[in-house]
């Protein structure tokens, strides 16, 4: 078909969609006349979609680039379903399109249509008017429900961006330590523990499965896939908080029965075995990360709890946001534990691999999700902080968290807020950058911090050590003579602050700092001796508690040093450490020699499980000797049984 003939069979279908309108406008005015209300054809009216204008320009376009005769009738019959409406607006966009068709296909035909269509332009102007007006009349009830929404938002972020906002790409130590040794340093390395992996499950089934990508860890490809026994759920939006708790399903519930059995009678087989058949059991992998680190396998510590927060993560909620500090898991639900215990032992690792940043992220979202502090959070931020060098934040985190007192009364802040303006106007003087006068110098806070707590001084030189002759002078004062304080819970602060942070204390800056606000200090108590009583006047309102409000935070949890041996009572070590009071009547009262415990019975046991086991003293296997000995005693006990 030519393009004439097909210009000549348009002409003729718009020219049938003209008669078409116009009779539709003349039962227009009699409606309008009558009762308007009920015409069938307003309700079409008003639902047309005003978008479908511009796609028909498009079609049009299409159309004067057709020359088969097929695709003409389908044209035809599409054009035949469209509404005169749409035609009628067609024509209006006819004429505007004129000067651009000219010159290829000829104005009569657009011009013709623009003369016949002026009237009903203003009719389809007026419709579009109402499909706009009644299009807002109906999505008014949506609308209102998405401000309600967007308000509810806003009462929850109006507070601003929270200070312990986390930033998720410096939670993932590989990307520090890429910083650190270079990205060439850290591939290679992860392909050399990538094959000796390899070579481990070689001969088992090959990982067929996704491993779902986390922000917490870097899963690895031979994990197991995630089970799904547990769950979050929102429980309630509280001051500008979204509060949630883990659930766990009901197999779960079962695994968690047989680990408890297998803890209270110490069997590690049947914590291995738990794993077996549970990969991802939260307790059970806290308690081989344990044992681990006391037999000196730290990476397979790691990796434990690593798993863990695996788990722990692909159970988030949806709402579940704890990167912007807005959410909120209460340690007091048993459910929620382990995330916290897994948090605090994942923050030491990334400390002891050297990646300080990522360790002050962990910690700022371990404090974010509990303003309790259940896990003394609080009193090792300020040493991550430093390490990272983050002083800036560690000044605005001291202004701006909200806490019962305020935070420099603390030890580790008051001596950790001076080291961080040392810095802070170093950076100035070597970048001449100017300081900012309103706050107190490095010099200042130091004798602040010495004369609110003085006893830390002692306990610092010894554990540094700082052997120098002028410390010896130094502590002949009688400020700073003893490092006791008589306040429990201030002396267990200060234990954790001396234990975390002595080791920044090393270096030669910070000594000549701390040793020249000493000197100055009791300069100034020669002079007036009452300054002393009046730092000790606010030292004992902070901490006027006569009990140790601080116990449940053990000072080793805050050291660098591991045990790399089984302690003493290593049968224990699947205790909580701090329900001591079974532990000791158990050390006090061993077993007696007469009562030789059975040898175990391996049979079809698994020989990992069984490897494990066979490491913990108060195991026995039993041997030729034993097991004849055992069989003697209950041979004669068999003998008098029969003469009685």
């Amino acid at each position: 078909m030519s393009v004439r003939l097909l210009k000549k069979v348009l002409k003729g279908h718009e020219q049938r969609n003209q008669q078409c309108v116009a009779e539709e406008e003349e039962d227009g005015e009699r409606r309008l006349n009558g009762d308007e209300s009920d015409s069938p054809q307003s309700g079409s009216r008003s639902s047309k979609n005003p978008f479908d204008l511009l796609n028909e320009d498009d079609e049009e376009d299409n159309i004067d680039e057709v020359e088969d005769s097929e695709v003409v009738g389908e044209i035809l019959a599409e054009k035949q379903e469209v509404p005169p409406l749409k035609n009628t607006s067609k024509a209006f966009d006819n004429k505007s399109r004129k000067k651009k068709k000219k010159k290829s296909k000829g104005g009569s035909l657009n011009s013709l249509n623009t003369d016949k269509s002026e009237k009903p332009l203003d009719a389809a102007l007026e419709t579009l008017s109402l499909d706009v007006s009644l299009s807002k009349r109906q999505s008014s009830p949506a609308k209102a429900k998405s401000e309600d929404v967007a308000v509810c938002d806003n009462l929850i972020k109006q507070t601003g961006p929270s200070i312990l906002e986390a930033d998720p790409k410096h939670l993932n130590a590989e990307n520090e330590l890429k910083r650190i040794f270079g990205s060439k340093v850290v591939k290679s390395f992860e392909k050399s523990n990538q094959s000796s992996g390899h070579r481990q499950i070689r001969g088992g089934r090959r990982g067929s499965h996704h491993i779902r990508k986390t922000i917490l860890v870097s899963p690895s490809d031979h994990w197991p896939r995630w089970d799904g026994s547990m769950s979050m759920e929102f429980v309630e939006s509280k001051d500008g908080y979204n509060y949630f708790r883990y659930i766990y399903s009901s197999s779960y519930s079962e695994a968690q029965r047989a680990f408890e059995a297998a803890q209270a009678i110490h069997d590690l087989n049947g914590v291995a075995s738990v794993l077996m058949f549970h990969p991802y059991h939260l307790d059970s992998l806290l308690t081989m990360a344990d044992y681990f680190k006391f037999v000196g396998e730290h990476q397979m510590s790691a990796d434990s709890i690593a798993k863990c927060l695996y788990a722990l993560e692909c159970a988030w909620h949806s709402m579940f946001t704890p990167f912007q500090g807005n959410c909120r898991l209460k340690y007091s639900h048993d459910a929620n534990r382990p995330l916290f215990k897994a948090l605090f032992i994942h923050m030491k690792n990334m400390d002891r691999r050297g990646c300080h940043r990522s360790a002050l992220e962990v910690c700022k979202l371990l404090l974010s999700l509990d303003s309790d502090d259940p896990m003394g959070a609080m009193f090792c931020i300020d040493y991550f902080a430093l390490r990272a060098g983050e002083y800036v934040w560690l000044e605005r985190f001291s202004e701006e968290y909200k806490s019962d007192n305020s935070l420099w009364l603390f030890p580790n802040f008051a001596y950790s807020l001076a080291v961080c303006r040392f810095y802070l106007e170093r950076e100035n003087s070597s970048d001449d950058a100017c300081l900012d006068t309103t706050k107190a110098t490095s010099a200042d806070l130091m004798n602040q911090a010495l004369m609110l707590h003085p006893a830390v001084l002692k306990k610092l030189v010894n554990k540094v050590p700082l052997k120098d002759q002028a410390w010896t002078n130094i502590l002949k004062n009688s400020l700073f003579h003893s490092d006791q304080t008589g306040v429990a819970s201030l002396d267990h602060l200060i234990n954790i602050y001396v234990e975390r942070n002595y080791l920044i204390w090393r270096l030669p800056d910070l000594q000549r700092l701390l040793r020249n606000g000493a000197q100055l200090v009791i300069e100034s108590l020669q002079q007036n001796k009452s300054d002393a009583k009046d730092w000790a006047c606010v030292r004992e309102e902070a901490f006027s508690s006569g009990k140790n409000e601080y116990a449940h935070l053990l000072v080793q949890d805050f050291s660098d040093t591991v045990p790399t041996l089984p302690p003493d009572n290593l049968q224990n070590f699947m205790v909580d450490p701090r329900a001591g009071l079974q532990i000791a009547d158990e050390a006090a009262n061993p077993l007696d020699a007469d009562h030789i415990p059975l040898p175990r019975d391996i049979t079809d046991g698994n020989p990992l499980a069984v490897l494990i086991e066979s490491m913990l003293p108060w195991v026995n296997y039993g041997d030729a000797g034993d097991v004849a000995a055992i069989d003697g005693n209950q041979h004669g006990h068999d003998q008098e049984d029969e003469g009685d």
